[in-house]
């Protein structure tokens, strides 16, 4: 059995009384019983100061790079996602007036998803205002031993590359906050309390804990999986089917020929030795961003061997497909995305140019991904010495 950082939080609270205390959270942070920890803070007689939420709000309602406003749930709540960058980062004086703040978000364990990027961002103030962040640590949901894509090289670092880590970094949120004091450099008072009974081989669905959705567009294990290369559809005109029920596993637009890119997409994936995953074809209606309210032509993805399945290749794969399938009309998204106008959104994804290129090169999908699992190794290396499990 899988004990989280917040149940174990509550085997002694001596540490809070008295303290001015500081809460992090969204809708994920609650117990194997379904109990959010706000709830159990109150019910422990340990006030709350503040509550910071991030991307998407305490409760999850808004979509992706939708600013969140006003919402009320006692003690004030500050939205760590507004209107611009500066926004992202609590203000100094919302951190100088508390001893503590309790961070529990859970993260999925691939480098675009923001919550990890609100840690350090939440670090770097705290680092200045002597404020202790103390991160109730979870399960990466997609294990902790399996490693894909390159490093965020300069240049390119976002709200969805803020600091130098692999696309699929297999590290809790408690080991990425030791890596952001220990490698990063961020030194700010921090404590890591650590799950019980996590082996860091184990998938989510092996943990015995409740998987609650979380984002709106994250709504099972499954697309959690696939995510660290599905998510490149975002850096793209094509829809990664938001607001439908099998949101980045489907993928189209209303102008593409769904049988022929399905085709490609099962050639691509043959070319590139992708295994564990199937392609059928699909017609859908996104309800959100992209698309919105049009029939989109295109591909459903599924997972047959999660074991075997490399995500990021198969998020290359199916670009590389919609590329070949309508070259005229497939297009990089170039609109400021998350608060940056250059680089563009899939430069930022890809933390460097050198993936772009190789698509618009046509050159092998699979060469491409063997050569940045191979230059990781500096990188490893610092990760391994904050590796709690």
């Amino acid at each position: 059995m899988v004990c989280t950082g917040l149940e174990r939080l509550f085997d002694n609270l001596d540490a809070l009384r008295g303290k001015r205390v500081g809460v992090a959270c969204n809708h994920t942070a609650v117990d194997r019983d379904l109990e959010h920890l706000l709830d159990r803070l109150r019910a422990a007689g340990v006030p709350v100061r503040r509550i910071f939420a991030p991307e998407h709000g305490l409760h999850a309602t808004a979509q992706d790079m939708i600013a969140v406003d006003g919402e009320d749930d006692g003690p004030a709540v500050v939205s760590l996602y507004g209107t611009s960058a500066d926004t992202l980062r609590p203000a100094a004086a919302l951190l100088a007036d508390l001893d503590v703040v309790l961070f529990d978000i859970q993260d999925i364990g691939s480098r675009y998803y923001t919550y990890q990027a609100t840690l350090g961002y939440m670090m770097e103030v705290a680092a200045t205002t002597g404020t202790k962040i103390v991160v109730l640590d979870r399960p990466n949901p997609i294990d902790g031993v399996t490693l894909e894509g390159n490093v965020v090289q300069p240049g390119f670092e976002s709200f969805v590359g803020a600091y130098p880590l692999a696309v699929r970094h297999g590290m809790t949120m408690g080991e990425m906050a030791l890596y952001f004091r220990d490698v990063v450099g961020i030194r700010c008072a921090l404590e890591v309390v650590r799950c019980e009974g996590w082996d860091r081989r184990d998938w989510y669905d092996n943990t015995g804990l409740p998987w609650v959705f979380t984002s709106p567009n994250m709504p099972m294990l499954e697309t959690a999986a696939i995510y660290p290369g599905m998510c490149l559809i975002e850096g793209t005109n094509l829809s990664e089917g938001r607001g439908t029920t099998r949101p980045f596993h489907l993928v189209g637009a209303p102008w593409l020929n769904a049988a022929e890119l399905t085709r490609l997409c099962r050639l691509g994936a043959a070319d590139a030795r992708l295994e564990g995953v199937a392609f059928r074809t699909a017609t859908f209606e996104p309800r959100f961003q992209k698309c919105a309210g049009q029939a989109c032509h295109g591909v459903e993805v599924f997972v047959t061997d999660r074991g075997r399945m490399h995500s990021l290749l198969l998020g290359l794969v199916v670009i590389e497909a919609a590329l070949r399938a309508d070259a005229s009309r497939f297009a990089w998204r170039t609109e400021t995305y998350e608060f940056v106008d250059d680089p563009i959104a899939i430069d930022l994804l890809l933390g460097s140019r050198e993936g772009r290129l190789a698509l618009e090169a046509k050159l092998p999908m699979r060469e491409l991904v063997d050569a940045w699992d191979a230059g990781r190794g500096e990188w490893e290396r610092a990760r391994k010495g904050c590796l709690l499990y």
